[in-house]
This record gives C-alpha cells, sequence and structure tokens, in this order.
C-alpha cells in the first residue's frame, strides 16, 4: 500500500484524536516507579521487617509512570489526604513506527 492509498483505506476515518472514543473504555493500568536496585538472592534473604533498601533514584528526582509497562510520563510524590498520588511534571511520546520506542518530551 502506497501513502496516497491510505485516504482510501477503511482505516482513514481513524486518524483524529474524536475517532478513539471506541477504545476510551479499554482499561490500563499505571504503575509509578520510585526506583530500581540489584542484589543477590543471599542478600534478599537476609531481609526482614525493618529493613531498609537504598534504591537507585536521588531524592527529588522525578518518579517514572508507565502505562501498560510503558514508560509515558514522569513526576514528583504528593500527599492527597491519606493517600499518594503523582504531580505531572513531564509528558511523554513515542515517535511512530512502534520499532521506535525511545520517548520524547510532549
Amino acid at each position: 500500500m502506497q501513502s496516497g492509498d491510505l485516504a482510501d483505506s477503511p482505516l482513514s476515518g481513524l486518524r483524529g484524536a474524536d475517532s478513539l472514543g471506541f477504545v476510551m473504555d479499554v482499561p490500563v493500568e499505571l504503575c509509578v516507579e520510585i526506583g530500581r536496585r540489584v542484589m543477590r538472592l543471599g542478600e534478599l534473604l537476609k531481609l526482614g521487617p525493618g529493613s531498609v533498601l537504598e534504591l537507585d533514584k536521588l531524592s527529588g528526582e522525578p518518579l517514572d509512570i508507565y502505562a501498560n509497562r510503558k514508560l509515558v510520563a514522569r513526576g514528583e510524590a504528593v500527599v492527597i489526604g491519606e493517600r499518594y498520588g503523582v504531580r505531572l511534571s513531564e509528558v511523554l511520546v513515542v515517535d511512530d513506527p512502534p520499532s521506535s520506542s525511545k520517548p520524547r518530551r510532549l
């Protein structure tokens, strides 16, 4: 299919955000990562109540926000009443085609 043929395809009407209404009820799992740590199994088995794990992120560094395991945003931790939340500071997008998985700032 050549680029000119796309206008005649059945998918030509699905280009704008307005046409995405049919997927707006699809569930998406969001996950906020505060940091990571690699350790040996022996170290892991020594952990118990009161153990503290040092993570790779520095205090004040933005938290990574994932949607279905894909990095989509960064933000800072906030407290809302008795719950944690995240204030978005940066929203990332991935360029097409799908093989290009390097996110960029929006």
